[in-house]
Parts: C-alpha cells; sequence; structure tokens
C-alpha cells in the first residue's frame, strides 16, 4: 500500500497535480478530472485502502499509464498475471511508471519506415499533448496543422 500511494503521488507531482501544499488542491483536482469521488483519492493516498477496478482505471487514464501498470504497482497482480502480448513493450526501468510506449517507440514496434517516422512522431506528440490536461487540469489549445501543412 505504501509504495503504490508514493508511486500514485510521484505521478501525480509529475502530471501538474499540487499535492504538497495545505490548499494546492490536487486531490480534488484529480478526482474531478478522473470523474471519481475524492473519498478514494484520499484513502488512497492516507495509506487507507486501495481504490476498485473502475477507480484505477480512471486515475489511470488521467495519469497517463497503462491500467496494467496500475494494476501491477498495486499490488493485485503480478506481470506474470497479466502477460504483455509477444513483440510489446514493458516498462523498463527509468519509465517511471509510464506504461505506455513512447511515440518513437510505437514507431519502431508498428514498423514506421524511416521516410514517415519524423512525421509519425510529431503527430504522435502533438496527439498526446492536445489530450493529456496540463498542470491547470486544462487541455492545451489545439493548433491548427491544415495550414501548417
Amino acid at each position: 500500500m505504501e509504495r503504490f500511494a508514493g508511486w500514485v503521488e510521484d505521478l501525480m507531482r509529475e502530471r501538474g497535480y499540487d499535492i504538497d501544499s495545505p490548499r494546492g488542491g490536487g486531490r480534488s483536482r484529480l478526482a474531478e478530472d478522473a470523474g471519481v469521488h475524492r473519498a478514494a483519492v484520499t484513502r488512497l493516498l492516507q495509506r487507507q485502502s486501495l481504490p476498485d477496478l473502475e477507480t484505477m482505471r480512471a486515475l489511470a487514464r488521467v495519469l497517463g499509464v497503462g491500467l496494467r501498470d496500475m494494476l501491477i504497482e498495486s499490488g493485485r497482480v503480478t506481470a506474470e498475471d497479466l502477460p504483455l502480448p509477444e513483440g510489446a513493450v514493458a516498462s523498463a526501468p527509468g519509465r517511471a511508471g509510464r506504461g505506455r510506449v513512447t511515440p518513437a517507440e510505437a514507431a519502431t514496434l508498428l514498423g514506421i519506415p524511416d521516410s514517415h517516422r519524423r512525421q509519425f512522431v510529431e503527430m504522435a506528440e502533438m496527439i498526446i499533448a492536445v489530450s493529456r490536461p496540463g498542470p491547470e487540469g486544462v487541455r492545451p489549445r489545439q493548433r491548427d496543422i491544415s495550414a501548417s501543412s
């Protein structure tokens, strides 16, 4: 429980949720962004209980990690319980709990040819940037890519 709560706290800080100042509002904002009860987030961060599956799914989505990683980090399952498909990239040490592959890793896994790799990576990074809430919970403005084509 302690290790999992610490891992979630680290993810929250990385994603700009202020959980260190008394009036930071990070817990409430995470609960709101994930669409879960604030009490579930509070119980987790106070090391009182693990979230249920639906709450973990919502937290994983907002924190930008895979549900598989969330379940493994929580201790509810092991990596052996949820094997990755052949050829998939597992979370490696140093990836800071990011269960998802990077756009460059995805390009390699998908066999994107070198002639299109840069475009693929840039487009994927742009999509990720506009779909992930920023530090204030506000999504970045979507850039008009039609004008730059």
